[in-house]
């Protein structure tokens, strides 16, 4: 019998990729496929990348020239996802060559198409006793059309962590932010099957999966038929076995009063939100196509804080997008003062090909210098406030989530607030909940010790 395939496949970018990955792992094994954690291992290697911003694409190329090893060894190479959709074939010959370029709505047809580049070649007769020869694979096949109903209904995933798990509710974006590629390589908005949703976590729940963190580009603009995002989230809340729910990343102009009571009355729904701003100023807003003010932003900050006092929040920012002036910049830097978030992921403005942002005069481009400078004046001033904020939760006795052991020893898990702890204890508390004191902060982590465990969920007695 022939050894059974082996695919490899390397995550680029953000939950949605990560969840693709299993995606893709689930597709192929139905097909004969094992998974395996090395290249040097595999028959298949794909990369799944992150088209968002310049610097996660050159990371890919280089990354496939590294990997040209394998390919020379007989390997298939794949390049799949939002940099695939964005650059198509010109990406076959990039880097030393590529096999297979596929976007996000043709994962289906993996299986097919890896056959037809493994093909294998007829052994002369006098070799019929040896294993079919594998032929050099065909290069140049490109798959990337735009599905507009496809969901991956009825594909299971291969799950990578059986502690917490991603479900999309929602694939595409319908929104056109001036910055932002998503819509032009994932397509427009699909809303998955309300019961169908309800049935994949009701089967997580049942294999032991305390924690799900429900997916989608803009995640609370979910409709489908009579639900909405409220619905779902209280009704997902409410499956048994479910300890914790979180969702990302919502979008603030479709962020109601009915989320927020739902966050607050659903004790699984976990007490922390990640509400993307973006910018501090109106015209910055404007220009990047987000369709709020930042009036409307922190109200909607009021009302979360109103109904969760202690609620952690988290946001995206970008400085430097074109046409923003220091006026403009200081705006942003007191936005920051005045939510004061726990976390924040910051970025400078990068250029994306296709995106309307591109079509700006050239003039209004801010010089690379000025961009990094103010960069580098946020992470300052976020991590100032973080450390502020963090130092202040000293003391307190924290339920965590406990996913793994940490790199330094002892193990590592999250908080209902989804802030990092790492304590010291026995490698049998991973999967289960532990109450933690939390003795020290580095800033963006803490150090806790232990106070109480509980049994992992599905741990033997």
């Amino acid at each position: 019998m022939p050894e059974q395939k082996k695919a490899y496949i390397e995550t680029y970018g953000c939950q949605m990729n990560i969840s693709d990955t299993e995606l893709m792992h689930g597709i192929l094994a139905e097909s004969g496929y094992a998974s395996t954690d090395t290249p040097e291992d595999a028959d298949v290697i794909l990369v799944n990348t992150c088209a968002i911003r310049d610097h996660a694409e050159q990371r890919v190329i280089g990354r496939v020239g590294q990997l040209q090893q394998f390919r020379r060894q007989g390997a298939v190479i794949g390049v799949t996802g939002c940099m695939a959709q964005r650059m198509g074939a010109d990406l076959l010959d990039r880097s030393g060559g590529v096999d297979l370029v596929m976007g996000p709505d043709a994962y289906r047809q993996l299986p097919e198409k890896l056959a037809g580049l493994r093909a294998p070649v007829p052994a002369p007769a006098v070799r019929s006793f040896a294993l079919p020869v594998m032929d050099a694979p065909a290069r140049g096949l490109t798959v990337l059309g735009f599905d507009p109903f496809e969901n991956y209904e009825g594909v299971a995933a291969r799950r990578t962590s059986a502690i917490s798990a991603w479900v999309p509710i929602q694939r595409g974006c319908n929104y056109r932010c001036t910055y932002c590629i998503v819509p032009y390589v994932r397509g427009d908005e699909k809303n998955r099957d309300p019961e169908q949703i309800l049935a994949e976590v009701r089967a997580l729940a049942a294999d032991g999966v305390p924690e799900v963190t429900l997916l989608g580009q803009t995640v609370n603009s979910y409709e489908h038929g009579g639900w909405d995002f409220p619905r779902l989230l209280r009704e997902v809340a409410r499956v048994d076995g479910i300890r914790r729910v979180r969702f990302t990343s919502p979008h603030p102009n479709d962020f109601t009063r009915e989320l927020v009571r739902v966050m607050a009355e659903e004790p699984a729904v976990c007490k922390q939100l990640h509400l993307p701003a973006q910018s501090g100023h109106d015209r910055t807003l404007k220009r990047m196509l987000r369709r709020y003010t930042v009036e409307a932003y922190l109200e909607k900050i009021a009302w979360v804080r109103e109904a969760i006092p202690h609620v952690a929040l988290s946001t995206d920012i970008i400085v430097a997008f074109p046409g923003e002036t220091d006026e403009e910049y200081e705006a942003t830097l007191d936005l920051m003062r005045t939510v004061r978030f726990d976390d924040a992921y910051l970025y400078k403005y990068s250029l994306r090909d296709g995106t309307p942002a591109t079509r700006l005069p050239a003039e209004q481009f801010v010089p690379d210098e000025v961009g990094q400078a103010r960069l580098e004046r946020l992470i300052a001033l976020h991590r100032e406030i973080q450390l502020e904020i963090n130092r202040a939760e000293v003391g307190r006795v924290e339920e965590v989530l406990v996913e793994k052991e940490a790199r330094r020893g002892g193990l590592q898990g999250r908080t209902d607030s989804n802030k990092v702890v790492t304590f010291q204890g026995p490698a049998s508390l991973i999967g289960g909940f532990a109450e933690v004191r939390l003795v020290s902060t580095s800033g963006a982590t803490f150090g806790g010790e232990l106070v109480e465990a509980a049994v992992p969920s599905g741990a033997a007695a």
